[in-house]
């Protein structure tokens, strides 16, 4: 579903595609008719006969893409001025690093910490190494530690627009679709144990609220 009508374009950074045909491309549209049937406990499961190295990057491919829309429309509600930290709430605060070209955690502004975030992110989703989009290419062993940080880290965004951005997304009229997409995130990384609860805490009300419903 196109839920931004003619705002759909904007993106915070370039979709991340799937190539059509492939077997990834099969698992999506599989995701995507699950969700429809509106059990996400369901939805989430690993489907039958498949990988779970392939089925977890197909999804984490996808809520790249979900959130690259999401903050994508809020874009200029967090800026230098309105975010000089990034944070999740009065009592957290998240630094960057990534091992590579910033090995220690600096403190920056919230629109840059998610411009260094997606932008990694998206390195890694484009390393075929990692990511192998072709039929055949194994997943290299240390592939579900790279994706559970990949998780880690997306979920930060969405702590940030939902403790910092809800009125920007309640005047939007995004928040159905802010919640089902977070909602799926959750689903998806409480079945397969993707995301430490400690890193969890910032959103562990709304966590509580958005999962009891569906026992």
């Amino acid at each position: 579903p196109d839920f931004f009508g003619n705002r759909s374009s904007k993106t915070f950074k370039p979709k991340k595609n799937i190539p059509e045909g492939s077997h990834q491309y099969e698992l999506l549209k599989h995701a995507e008719a699950t969700l429809g049937s509106g059990n996400l406990r369901m939805a989430v499961m690993l489907p039958e006969g498949e990988d779970l190295n392939e089925w977890v990057a197909v999804n984490t491919v996808d809520f790249f893409n979900q959130i690259n829309m999401l903050y994508g429309t809020i874009t200029d509600f967090c800026t230098e001025e309105s975010c000089p930290v990034m944070s999740a709430g009065p009592k957290y605060e998240y630094h960057w690093a990534d091992g590579t070209n910033i090995k220690k955690p600096i403190k920056c502004s919230a629109p840059k910490y998610i411009d260094y975030l997606m932008t990694w992110v998206q390195d890694q989703l484009d390393d075929e190494t990692l990511f192998p989009s072709k039929i055949g290419v194994p997943f290299k062993r240390n592939f579900m530690s790279v994706a559970k940080t990949i998780l880690k880290r997306l979920f930060r965004v969405y702590a940030h627009i939902y403790h910092q951005h809800f009125d920007s997304v309640m005047q939007l009229q995004e928040e159905a679709h802010l919640n089902t997409s977070f909602k799926h995130f959750i689903f998806f990384v409480q079945e397969f144990n993707l995301i430490d609860r400690k890193e969890l805490v910032p959103l562990q009300e709304l966590i509580e609220k958005l999962t009891t419903k569906d026992r």
